[in-house]
């Protein structure tokens, strides 16, 4: 940790204690019970939160799979920070070192090291964050050079406590506890990339890692949980693709829309998708359907 200051270390560590809070803060909904106007609360700071996390620190921030103008990077980060899941530059790092080690000894979060069974699933979806892996060894140098992303990078609690006043000040203690009912079943819907999507799924496309496309982790995540095709892919701005019968298939990407509105709105634009020869040139039974087509058509000729 010799790169990051003692002010930094502080507000770092602010990150897992926020999210322990809202664990805890959630169970004021047993006391107030919920409306239907602080239910609507919940589903809209969880998708909100949601989009900014997977539209703007993933797929814009970390792996620039489309161009934007900085006011929609520095508000989306404002946001994306509000979920409770620090800041953009220590959020980029740590997605960078997942890909660069992918359930390998050091990914910072696989579920196949240091441990398996429930015990990596545990350390994939909460244990990692209350590790030493939850500083980054190094932090982005393009993030770091952008003194807006750093700034909001270094206050990110800022965003979480200043959602947290306006949820008390809408409902009171009802909506504050809607508020960290929301953030935590964010939270928990995010890390169900890092663990359910390496471990449950189908694999469509060649990676070295156990990178996985769910449906389930798709649906509570917006997209991210067509993972396989992220791995295999990275720099798409579009997930949900599969590989089906030979054949390329689109699956439902609400992250995408998102992105494809932003271009619609001249926010957006260089979305980056691959072309469907390179998909499925990396098709994972590409050789095995290939085999298999001669003897198809010499059994529909015979016939």
């Amino acid at each position: 940790m010799k790169q990051y200051s003692p002010l930094t270390i502080v507000a770092y560590i602010m990150g897992p204690m926020l999210i322990i809070i809202s664990h805890i803060g959630s169970l004021l909904v047993l006391m107030t019970g919920l409306s239907w106007g602080s239910a609507l609360w919940i589903v809209f700071l969880y998708l909100i939160r949601m989009l900014a996390t997977t539209g703007i620190y993933h797929r814009l921030l970390t792996h620039k799979s489309y161009q934007a103008p900085a006011l929609v990077l520095w508000v989306g980060s404002i946001v994306a920070a509000s979920a409770g899941h620090m800041g953009p530059n220590w959020w980029k790092a740590h997605h960078l070192a997942h890909h660069q080690h992918a359930d390998r000894d050091l990914d910072p979060h696989s579920p196949y090291t240091p441990d398996r069974g429930m015990k990596g699933f545990y350390w994939s979806q909460a244990g990692w964050l209350l590790s030493s892996r939850f500083f980054p060894a190094k932090l982005p140098i393009d993030a770091e050079s952008d003194v807006v992303l750093k700034t909001i990078d270094r206050l990110h609690f800022v965003p979480v406590l200043a959602l947290a006043a306006i949820s008390y000040s809408m409902g009171g203690i009802e909506y504050l506890g809607a508020f960290f009912l929301s953030t935590t079943l964010l939270f928990h819907g995010v890390q169900t990339v890092n663990s359910l999507s390496h471990l449950v799924g189908e694999q469509p496309f060649v990676t070295d890692d156990h990178s996985r496309n769910n449906g389930f982790v798709a649906f509570i995540t917006l997209g991210e949980g067509w993972h396989n095709l992220h791995h295999a892919f990275s720099s798409s701005s579009r997930h949900g693709i599969t590989i089906r019968a030979g054949r390329v298939v689109y699956l439902p990407d609400p992250t995408f829309s998102f992105i494809k509105m932003l271009e619609f709105l001249k926010l957006a634009s260089k979305l980056r998708v691959p072309s469907e020869t390179a998909l499925l040139s990396r098709a994972k039974n590409r050789d095995l359907e290939q085999s298999e087509l001669p003897a198809a058509v010499e059994t529909s000729l015979n016939s």
